[in-house]
Order: C-alpha cells, then sequence, then structure tokens
C-alpha cells in the first residue's frame, strides 16, 4: 500500500557549488562550537539534528504543501503516502516511549494539546495559507536555506502571523473546546499503537484507491537507485529515504530534547524578541506570562530547541542545496506572488498559533506521540489548503 519497486536508474552527481560548501560546513561548525560552549552540548547536539531534518527535507524535497496540491489536482498519492509511512515508523516508537515516562532520567512529553474550535479553525487558516505561501512549516525554512527569496517573504510574515497569534490565543481559548486526549495515557501503548497505524493504513488505503480510479495505476513511492556515498551527499533522495530519516530524526529528537520536533513557537519568540527590542512590551501579554513561554521570552533564543533546530535545518538545507549545486538565489519576483507569499505566511503563523503547531508539530509529532488533536488539524488544515489550493490561480501561481 505505501510503496512498490521499480528497477534502478544511473546517476550522475551534480557538480557542487564549492565556496557555498565550506563557508555553510563552517557555519554548522561554528554553531555546534559555539552552543555547546554558550549553552551546553544537548543544544549543540539539536542544532545538528535540525541539520539533519535539512538536509533531508531538500534532498527528499519532502513538503507537504506540493503533495497535497498534487493529490488535490491530479490524484496522485506518493508524498501523501511518504507522509503516512513517516508518521507511522515515528509512531511505533514513540508513544511506547512516551508511555514510559522518562528516558535515562531525563522526562519526556509528547505533543499533546486540546481540541476544540481555536485548532479547527487554526488548522484550516494553516492549510489554506500554505498553499499561497508556498510552503508549510518545514516547508518554508528548508527552501528559504535553498535560497529562495520569495520564501524569505513568507517566513517573515509567519513571524509576523506567529506573534498576532500570541496576542489573540487567550480569546480564542475561551470558546468550546475538549481536554487533550492522549491515545497512550488513555488506552495503552499497544493500543494507542494499533490504532494509530489503523487510522494511518485508512487513510493511505483512500488515497491508493483514489489514484488508481484517475489512472489505473499507482506510482511507486520508492524507486531503487544505486547506493552509495554520492547519492547520499548529493541528492536527490528517494521519498521514502525522506520518509525513515524524518522518522529516525524525530525520535531522536524526542529522546534529546525530551519533547517531539517542533517549528512555529520559535516563530512567536523571534518576533515578540523583535517586538520588546523596539518597546513593545509584549511580556505583559497573557501568553507571553504563562510559564513555557515565559521561560523562552527571558532567555535567549540559542536556549530554546526549537529556535537551534530551526536554525540547523535552515544551514543544513543550505548544504544539501550546495552540494547538489542547485543554490541560486533569485530576487525577481512578480507582485501577485509576493502578496500571496506575504498572506500565506501571516495565515500560516496565526494559525498554527491557534492550533498549537504546523504540519510538524501538530501533525506528524502529535499523531507520532498519540494526540488525539493531531488527527483534527490533519482533516481541518488538508480542508484548508483544498480550498487554497482552488484559489492559487487568483495570484497567478502555477
Amino acid at each position: 500500500m505505501f510503496m512498490s519497486l521499480t528497477s534502478a536508474s544511473s546517476y550522475n552527481p551534480p557538480q557542487s557549488d564549492r565556496g557555498t560548501v565550506l563557508a555553510v560546513v563552517l557555519a554548522i561548525l561554528l554553531g555546534a562550537i559555539g552552543l555547546t560552549e554558550l549553552i551546553g552540548l544537548r543544544q549543540s547536539a539539536l542544532f545538528l539534528i535540525g541539520g539533519l531534518c535539512g538536509v533531508t527535507l531538500y534532498h527528499a524535497a519532502f513538503g507537504f504543501t506540493g503533495g497535497w496540491r498534487r493529490f488535490v489536482l491530479e490524484r496522485r498519492s506518493t508524498a501523501l503516502r511518504g507522509q503516512l509511512l513517516m508518521i507511522a515508523i515515528a509512531a511505533v516508537a514513540m508513544i511506547p516511549m512516551l508511555a514510559g515516562g522518562t528516558l535515562l532520567g531525563k522526562p519526556l512529553v509528547g505533543a499533546i494539546a486540546p481540541l476544540g474550535v481555536s485548532v479547527l479553525f487554526g488548522a484550516a487558516l494553516f492549510g489554506f495559507g500554505m498553499q499561497l505561501g508556498g510552503g508549510c512549516g518545514s516547508g518554508t525554512l528548508f527552501t528559504v536555506g535553498g535560497g529562495s527569496a520569495r520564501m524569505l517573504v513568507t517566513l517573515a510574515f509567519f513571524i509576523a502571523g506567529a506573534v498576532i497569534g500570541t496576542a489573540h490565543l487567550p480569546w480564542w481559548l475561551e470558546l468550546p473546546s475538549w481536554t487533550a486526549v492522549s491515545l497512550g495515557a488513555a488506552l495503552g501503548a499497544l493500543p494507542a499503537v494499533a490504532l494509530t497505524l489503523a487510522g494511518l493504513g485508512a487513510i493511505a488505503g483512500l488515497a491508493v484507491w483514489s489514484e488508481r480510479r484517475r489512472h489505473g495505476e499507482l506510482e511507486p513511492l520508492f524507486v531503487a537507485t544505486p547506493p552509495g556515498v554520492a547519492r547520499l551527499l548529493h541528492g536527490p533522495w528517494p521519498l521514502l529515504w525522506g520518509a525513515l530519516a524524518l522518522a529516525l530524526l524525530n525520535i531522536v529528537t524526542l529522546a534529546v530534547a525530551g519533547h517531539p520536533w517542533s517549528i512555529t513557537f520559535a516563530f512567536g519568540l523571534w518576533g515578540a524578541k523583535l517586538l520588546q527590542a523596539v518597546g513593545v512590551p509584549v511580556e505583559t501579554w497573557t501568553f507571553w506570562t504563562w510559564p513555557g513561554p515565559a521561560k523562552g521570552l527571558a532567555q535567549s533564543v540559542l536556549a530554546d530547541s526549537t529556535s537551534v533546530m530551526d536554525f540547523g535545518l535552515i544551514l543544513g538545507a543550505a548544504l544539501a542545496a550546495s552540494l547538489a549545486g542547485r543554490f541560486a538565489p533569485k530576487a525577481k519576483l512578480p507582485w501577485p506572488s509576493l502578496l500571496a507569499a506575504a498572506l500565506g505566511g501571516l495565515l500560516m503563523g496565526y494559525g498554527a498559533r491557534l492550533s498549537f503547531g504546523c504540519n510538524i508539530g501538530a501533525l506528524f509529532s502529535g499523531i507520532a506521540t498519540g494526540s488525539l488533536h493531531g488527527w483534527l488539524w490533519f482533516a481541518a488544515a488538508f480542508a484548508g489548503s483544498y480550498v487554497g489550493v482552488r484559489l492559487r490561480p487568483l495570484f497567478r501561481l502555477d
């Protein structure tokens, strides 16, 4: 259901941009050393894990936005099946890990969040926005790292939307909502894993049925390629490699950070610190008085695990793009595309804050750690994405 196999094809490694490769490698090394000295070895490890996430996302072209759009328009489910497989692999490890409560004496927590109006509305806004912005949470960062000038616009407005979301979230939480539900805590680890795999398998089955009904055959998730260091370094990677690597990296993140991979809390934090720097008293906003956000606002961004992983992700994607010979920033952009990037980023930032995460923190990490809200997020975001796909022509987006 998730994959099929085709014959291997010849591979000719691309010509790397050696100057950019050396510059990015130096930045990564200095970043890791600096974090070790200033904060500690754990932050340095998370920075490097983020870098590996960036390399994986870029080389495997592992994005949610394009994959969902392709399914809506063409009924091709390759990317969607890859995402489902990634979540399934992570869930098999992460739900039992959380059931243990600790790892080597360190507490572990999942991406568990309440269900309610804020999740429904926020996730739908996020799904809509990512089709205009051109990337999801992880997609925005890895394409910025790959040299996309347009995605810098998306990221800037993503940050702005996230900050606005922190101002409004307390009001949204007063609307009808239900308590957070952890399947692992409610059912036990093994039943929770079985139920999660059954749900993911059902969605995969519907995707396969839809694709075969439209096309009569199924595109493979895995195309056999000659193994070797050259392919690993320069890409591109089969989608299956990306799914396996990202699942493993999220498991490692949970073990090292004590929580699963997330993206967008850092955007709100960066924006809040910028506002503080120009005299806006964001520390008095209700959201930033809560213990977790207040701690993040009071300390350096380098002490924030989400931030250092995001920084590492951008540099990892830049390294992958340079190794692939594709790091080539372009500044000329038509105004409808820029408008879509700004609007999409704003909606994603606001929606992610309202719905407790993005495609990584809410969907991937949420479902993989047994949070019921991750499933609600998935449904609402896909519905919003469907509308966004249909409105892309208004902004002259291909």
